[in-house]
């Protein structure tokens, strides 16, 4: 086993006397050890009931045979770091749980691995380690919380963003916000909406790493804690069948992952941090590929903020493994790819079933033919950009406009909120990408403002840095190559016509190239906005969006 570097022989006693001095017996260090890492805190709603969850893996692990040993990890919540100074950190944040796991499971050689993520960066950022250790892992999640109820209607977060829109714009009162606000998160467990973080629980069952209803059984519910159990005792079987992550999260695996993501409109992040996660594992994943993937698996799952429904409505109309059955029979998935179960996806599909064909709707009656995200490209982002394309109302598919330029999230929200974007107008947010930022901030405060003042339609919003998965409405982000790096968004002026086409998946700003090349030599690159600490070191090291925003290989 590989924890007997660490506990094994003569010259190891003074190891088991350390261990001893935490209560371990002698009994419990016979047995294979597993590391439980656990991303609880008082700071997230996803994660303030995380040490419940943990417990129960420990009681699966010991029900197993073997000795659970927990360790922490940082994490951050971006609804509440949103749109101040503490959202430059949350992508960078992803760096540092992947890098808090790996140092713990190299300094103590745990035979297995537990990770116990939530929310955003946590989940990315443990699966990025998983695939960078391979040493045997299972990923078990808290669970979405429940959708929130405001005067007989479901609500949730993105329900309070887009209210402080509608205060602005006279739709609503102060004093219904205070109401809303009060009720639209009702407890513990990820934000409900198909987001960031309920994308990423959900695309762990599709990659393999994570147990059947591990993205929608809910975090008040029992099984919750259940299937936590049964994480723990799995994982004890991955050990002795040595059957690693690299095992599980193949290339054919990733493809599954960003078909579903396609499928049930995931999140624009999604196409950051799947490249990020498989970089870890020595797979490429180019925006190429979801575009490919996104022109064949058709739209069948319509989740807030795009669509009506939550994750409480996905887990009981079938679930990941609902969609996944109904993608298969037309073979959008590949059934050989393996589950931390040890089984192959195609025998886990003969019981899926989808129970609600209103919220799971057959593959010859899509909401959309093509899938939720789109990757575009032109002389505006010629790396490429990200738009929810689901997200948007088909009329507005087509959009010419006028550029609005702001250097900052601050002065465009500023802006929005005063009434000062009209209708045609293309916002245009830069110098917030990876390294600009630093730390490529989501933009949802301004998604929202725009949406509540009934803009969405009307207007685009274009920018470097991020968009939340609780965004809707014309918004593209991962603009590459960033400002910062001299990109063409850099030298956008404000009534540069900015034309953008989701049919054929275009960006582009019609300015002559002799006057943006004319721009481009007058351009002075900005000073860093954070010139110390972490994230002055993160901005040197990080990549584009394009490719995920990893680290760059110290060997270039």
């Amino acid at each position: 086993m590989r924890s007997d570097k660490m506990k094994k022989g003569i010259e190891k006693a003074p190891h088991r006397s350390l261990f001893s001095a935490m209560g371990y017996l002698p009994d419990e260090l016979e047995r294979p050890i597993i590391g439980v890492a656990n991303s609880a805190n008082e700071l997230i709603p996803g994660h303030i009931h995380l040490h419940r969850v943990s417990q129960a893996v420990k009681d699966g692990i010991r029900l197993a045979g073997g000795t659970p040993m927990e360790f922490s990890t940082i994490g951050i919540c971006d609804g509440i770091a949103m749109n101040h100074e503490g959202m430059k950190y949350s992508l960078g944040s992803r760096e540092l749980v992947c890098d808090s796991v790996e140092v713990m499971a190299k300094a103590y050689p745990f035979d297995g691995l537990v990770l116990i993520p939530n929310c955003d960066k946590i989940i990315p950022g443990m699966m990025m380690a998983a695939l960078r250790l391979n040493i045997p892992c299972i990923l078990i999640s808290g669970g979405p919380m429940l959708a929130g109820r405001f005067k007989g209607r479901p609500v949730d977060l993105i329900s309070v963003f887009e209210g402080v829109g509608k205060v602005a714009g006279g739709l609503m009162s102060e004093e219904e916000l205070g109401l809303l606000e009060q009720c639209a998160c009702p407890g513990q467990g990820s934000c409900s909406g198909m987001f960031t973080a309920n994308s990423m629980n959900c695309l762990s069952e599709a990659l393999g790493i994570g147990l059947p209803g591990n993205g929608t059984i809910p975090a008040v519910h029992a099984g919750r804690i259940r299937l936590a159990k049964t994480a723990g005792q799995k994982v004890l079987e991955l050990v002795e069948k040595n059957l690693k992550p690299r095992d599980i999260m193949t290339l054919d695996a990733f493809k599954n992952a960003i078909a579903v993501d396609m499928a049930f409109g995931g999140s624009s992040n999604t196409a950051l941090h799947l490249p990020a996660i498989a970089h870890e594992g020595g797979i490429s994943l180019p925006l190429s590929l979801f575009d490919e993937i996104s022109e064949k698996v058709p739209h069948i799952c319509n989740m807030s903020p795009a669509g009506p429904h939550h994750l409480e409505d996905l887990f009981e109309a079938g679930g990941v493994y609902g969609i996944m059955k109904e993608l298969s029979k037309k073979n959008l998935i590949n059934k050989k790819c393996l589950n931390v179960t040890g089984e192959k996806l195609g025998d886990l599909l003969k019981t899926a079933a989808v129970t609600n064909p209103e919220v799971i709707h057959p593959l010859n009656a899509p909401y959309h033919e093509k899938g939720g995200l789109a990757v575009l490209s032109g002389s505006l982002a010629p790396q490429g950009a990200i738009v929810k394309r689901i997200g948007v109302q088909e009329k507005a598919w087509h959009f010419v406009g006028k550029a609005r330029v702001f250097n900052s999230e601050e002065e465009a929200g500023a802006a929005i909120m005063a009434g000062k974007i009209k209708e045609g107008d293309a916002v245009i947010i830069r110098y917030e990408g990876p390294k600009g930022g630093p730390g490529m901030r989501e933009m949802l405060t301004p998604t929202s403002i725009l949406a509540g003042r009934g803009l969405d339609t009307q207007c685009a919003l274009i920018t470097d840095g991020r968009f939340s998965g609780g965004t809707r409405g014309l918004c593209i982000g991962h603009v590459s190559p960033e400002a910062a790096e001299g990109g063409p968004v850099a030298f956008v002026k404000n009534g540069d016509r900015i034309e953008i086409d989701l049919v054929n998946k275009r960006i582009d700003i019609h300015v002559n190239k002799a006057e943006m090349e004319k721009r481009k030599r007058a351009w002075k690159k900005p000073q860093p906005k954070i010139k110390e600490g972490y994230m002055a070191r993160y901005a040197k090291m990080v990549t584009s969006a394009a490719t995920g925003a990893v680290f760059k290989d110290p060997d270039n």
